[in-house]
């Protein structure tokens, strides 16, 4: 019965760390040579809750992966804009 107990509570514990993660998708229309995607990448990532930034020259987009229970699209956002390079939301997962 203590087997039990345990698996479950590891189940839910487990379920719980990821709940709020998300991951988002941005337009950064912006970003036009090699050192725009490394901006933009340190702005979002240093955003309280983001857990990744990766942002993409080529694509001129960035992805997200962030703990909605800590910050928001909003939040990750203004961080671009306010280094310059804003972003819109593309998708969000």
């Amino acid at each position: 019965m203590k087997t039990v107990i345990f698996v479950i509570a590891a189940l839910f514990l487990a379920a719980s760390a990821h709940a709020g993660e998300r991951k988002a998708l941005f337009s950064v229309p912006g970003m036009t040579c090699a050192l725009c995607p490394i901006t933009v990448k340190t702005a979002m990532g240093r955003v309280d809750g983001v857990i990744s930034a990766e942002a993409d020259l080529e694509s001129k987009s960035a992805e997200v992966v962030f703990d909605d229970t800590r910050t928001s699209i909003e939040v990750i956002k203004e961080a671009s804009a306010n280094a310059d390079y804003p972003a819109s939301l593309e998708s969000l997962q």
